[in-house]
Parts: structure tokens; C-alpha cells; sequence
């Protein structure tokens, strides 16, 4: 094998490996105790997808860098429908990824299904009131 193409196939490989530990993570610190999910006394996102689902797959890494900027703020949560299939019909699942947030009472507030990308995320979070990370909601603007 010549030298550039191994070396891109070594990259490949690489990026391969990298995405496979970001979706591992994600899966992991997505996992909660699904009868306390929405939570009460925090704004919460379910992201009700699957592990093998393309869309699902490409909104991992922003779930996981979500989840930790959010700590604290608010609740980020994926639920694999396909490991968990009662979720889907207990939330009225339709197509995945279905993402929903709740206010702090547990009320659905908003619902979009497809690809989410994370300015949506964060926009939303923010009309419910949750600032946006490394925003100091006493400053204005």
C-alpha cells in the first residue's frame, strides 16, 4: 500500500474509532431511570432515537457535549427506542429521532422529529428559560 493511501486509511480508521467512543459515551451517560424521566423540578430533552439510526448516530456527539454543558440546568436525555420500545409508545413516537422538552412541571412544552442540530437545541432550551451555556443570564444580551 502506497504511503498517502495508507495514510488516509489509517485516518479513516482513526475517525472511525473516535466517532465509536463519542456514541459509546453518549449511549452511557444518556442512560437514567426511564420512570423519572421527564424530571420534575428541571427542564427536561428526550431525544427518543436508536443506536443504529443515521440521524440518530450523527446527533450523539451533540447530545453528549449538551448533556455535560447543560449539568445542573437542565436534563438531556436519550432513550433507544429500539432497546426500549415501550418508551416509544408511552411518548407517542412516530419517527425517530423525536425530540421532546418539558417544562419544569413535566408539561410537553415542544416536539420535533428528525435531525436536530444544536443551535435549535439550544434555542429552545433557551425560550424555556434555561440559559444557554456559558451565558450569564444577569447580563443582557
Amino acid at each position: 500500500m502506497s504511503s498517502p493511501m495508507k495514510s488516509r486509511t489509517t485516518g479513516l480508521i482513526a475517525g472511525l474509532l473516535v466517532l465509536s467512543f463519542a456514541f459509546t459515551v453518549y449511549a452511557a451517560e444518556m442512560v437514567k431511570d426511564l420512570s423519572k424521566v421527564p424530571a420534575k423540578g428541571a427542564v427536561t430533552m428526550i431525544d427518543l432515537g436508536a443506536k443504529k439510526c443515521i440521524p440518530c448516530k450523527m446527533m450523539a456527539p451533540i447530545l453528549t457535549k449538551l448533556e455535560s454543558a447543560y449539568r445542573g440546568k437542565a436534563d438531556i436525555v436519550f432513550i433507544d427506542v429500539w432497546e426500549n420500545s415501550e418508551q416509544a409508545k408511552r411518548f407517542g413516537i412516530m419517527g425517530i429521532p423525536t425530540q421532546i422538552f418539558f417544562d419544569k412541571t413535566g408539561r410537553e412544552v415542544y416536539r420535533h422529529t428528525g435531525f436536530m442540530d444544536e443551535n435549535a437545541i439550544v434555542s429552545q432550551l433557551t425560550k424555556m428559560g434555561v440559559p444557554a451555556p456559558g451565558k450569564d443570564p444577569r447580563k443582557k444580551g
